[in-house]
């Protein structure tokens, strides 16, 4: 698991690899523990899976949310707002960081990254997905990662193990991604500091001594909400 003693926690992948989901998800199990939470979304790209969907649902949950001036409009311009530089400046909450797709996405990470390094309590988790087509092998994910890494001006710090095919993920699918994993990690030298599995299927998985972080599903493609 991370270490929550790290106060700024950003999340960085490939499109598709499940960010915004897990990045929900974090921010729920980190309320949950009693903390102070923001999630700030950070994807100026991808208009259809973006943490600022869900809104209203986790300031009921006390968790603040910051979104981009145009999220959940048809207007997508890549606008970060103002609003993220006083973020970074808190220290008692723990803030989530949740950036758009590859490099392209992380982009717009370079504008903060100085004053991300100044603060010092930061996390860069690297989410991974097996499932997805132009990550399938350990070393194509490894050169995403420095693409984002380059982009960013930011170094990874750690691997979320995040495979999965939505809804259709099996246990097998899960199993079958701890070996990846582990060549990402030893290619990298990061550490993996999460392997998230849909909450259902916990039960069913062999985690072969690893820690299991159980997510439920938020999001959702666009074809799922009809």
């Amino acid at each position: 698991m991370s270490n929550n003693e790290k106060q700024l926690h950003i999340i960085v992948g490939h499109y598709g690899s499940g960010k915004t989901n897990f990045a929900v998800n974090l921010a729920l199990e980190l309320q949950k523990q009693g903390n102070q939470v923001a999630l700030a979304d950070m994807d100026i790209v991808n208009p259809y899976f973006r943490s600022a969907d869900f809104t209203d649902m986790l300031t009921q949950k006390g968790i603040r949310v910051v979104t981009p001036p145009f999220a959940n409009t048809n207007l997508d311009i890549p606008s970060v707002t103002a609003e993220i530089d006083a973020l970074l400046e808190l220290k008692d909450t723990h803030i989530i960081l949740d950036i758009g797709g590859d490099d392209a996405g992380a982009a717009v990470l370079g504008r903060y990254s100085q004053k991300i390094k100044d603060r010092g309590d930061y996390e860069i988790l690297y989410v991974i997905n097996r499932s997805r087509y132009l990550t399938q092998e350990a070393d194509d994910t490894v050169q995403v990662l420095r693409e984002i890494e380059m982009a960013s001006r930011l170094k990874g710090t750690g691997l979320v193990n995040n495979t999965h095919l939505s809804e259709e993920t099996t246990p097998e699918i899960v199993e079958n991604s701890f070996a990846y994993a582990d060549a990402i990690a030893q290619k990298t030298g990061l550490p993996i500091l999460y392997t998230a599995v849909r909450r259902d299927l916990l039960p069913k998985i062999d985690a072969k001594g690893r820690e299991l972080f159980p997510v439920d599903i938020y999001v959702k493609t666009p074809w799922q909400n009809f």
